[in-house]
C-alpha cells in the first residue's frame, strides 16, 4: 500500500508539472530546479552515481543505465497507463521502471531475465527508486526517455 502510495504521488507531481504553465518559476515562485543527469552505466561492476542518489535521496534526476527485469508487474491503469517492472542493476540495486503506455509504444515481448536500457527521471524511495519519464514530452518542456528492448527503442 505504502509502495503504491509513493507511485501515485510521483506521478500526480510529474502530471502537474508537466502541465503547470510554464512561467519559469516553480509552483512556490522560487526558481526550478536544474535538471540534474547522471548516468548509472556501471563502471567496474559498480552503479556508484546510482549509490549516490539513493544514500542521499535525490529526486528529479535524469539516468541512464541497464538492468535485468527481475518482475513484470501489472499495468498501473489509474490516470496514465504504466506499463511496470522491475530491474536489477548489477550493483544488486532494484528499480521499479514505469513506462508511460499512452505517451510510449508497450513493449510487448517483455519477459523477466531479459536485459533492458534506460534513459528517464530518477525519484528515490526506501526500496531502490523509481525511473519514468522514459517517453517523449509532446509539449517538450520535459527531457525525452526511452527504454531500449531486443535491439528496439520505445520512447
Amino acid at each position: 500500500m505504502n509502495r503504491l502510495l509513493l507511485i501515485i504521488a510521483a506521478l500526480a507531481a510529474a502530471a502537474y508539472f508537466a502541465f503547470a504553465p510554464n512561467t519559469g518559476t516553480s509552483p512556490v515562485g522560487q526558481e526550478p530546479a536544474a535538471v540534474r543527469e547522471i548516468s548509472l552505466e556501471t563502471r567496474g561492476g559498480s552503479d556508484a552515481e546510482l549509490e549516490s542518489a539513493f544514500a542521499n535521496r535525490l529526486g528529479n534526476v535524469q539516468v541512464t543505465g541497464q538492468g535485468t527485469v527481475i518482475k513484470v508487474l501489472p499495468d498501473d491503469d489509474d490516470g496514465s497507463r504504466h506499463q511496470r517492472f522491475i530491474i536489477r542493476l548489477e550493483s544488486g540495486r532494484t528499480l521499479l521502471v514505469a513506462h508511460n503506455i499512452d505517451l510510449a509504444q508497450r513493449i510487448d515481448t517483455l519477459r523477466t531475465g531479459d536485459r533492458v536500457a534506460f534513459y528517464g527521471e530518477y525519484e528515490w524511495n526506501p526500496k531502490g527508486g523509481l525511473v519514468h519519464w522514459t517517453h517523449h514530452d509532446p509539449q517538450g518542456r520535459h527531457p525525452a526517455g526511452w527504454i531500449r528492448h531486443d535491439g528496439r527503442t520505445y520512447q
